[in-house]
């Protein structure tokens, strides 16, 4: 399937796609920072420079998009079309480079979570869940968790990626 748009304009579409401050990532911001919890941003120190730092929790947060960093069985998760080799390499070393921070920072003893986007969209039809959720991960005191929404069992545009054996969906 061609694609609708020119490739320069579809460069420049695709080079404003940032990775700081997203929509996911300010909504967490925001829930977590009037909950009380205190946190820095993209400590550039730290494997793979979480988006959000609570040092006093010796926890680092990921706020990943679905897309991106292909949260198995969500909806937001598919490959485009067109390009697909491209895009299964693209989504290959996204995922090897997620796994490999993650893995740094609890070995230098951090405690890893990512929130997927995805949660924070639920938010705004089930407010308090995404806080909930992190706040009992952030208590049992296990080392690795993923917060995201409900995943479906059968997806209308399924993913063609091979699924991480080491990630859960959420």
């Amino acid at each position: 399937m061609p694609d609708v748009v020119s490739k320069k304009v579809r460069s420049r579409m695709m080079a404003g796609i940032g990775s700081k401050h997203t929509k996911p990532e300010v909504a967490l911001r925001k829930l977590l920072h009037r909950a009380g919890f205190r946190f820095r941003l993209h400590r550039s120190d730290l494997p793979g420079r979480p988006d959000l730092v609570m040092a006093k929790h010796a926890t680092a947060i990921f706020v990943h998009g679905c897309f991106w960093h292909r949260h198995t069985g969500c909806r937001f998760c598919y490959v485009p079309a067109s390009n697909q080799e491209f895009w299964r390499a693209k989504f290959s070393a996204n995922m090897d480079r997620d796994s490999a921070s993650e893995q740094a920072l609890m070995r230098n003893g951090w405690r890893v979570v990512v929130v997927w986007e995805c949660a924070t969209r639920e938010e705004r039809t089930n407010p308090g869940r995404l806080l909930d959720r992190f706040s009992r991960w952030l208590r049992s005191g296990r080392r690795r968790g993923y917060i995201g929404a409900r995943v479906r069992k059968h997806s209308a545009r399924p993913s063609t990626t091979k699924r991480n054996k080491n990630r859960p969906d959420h």
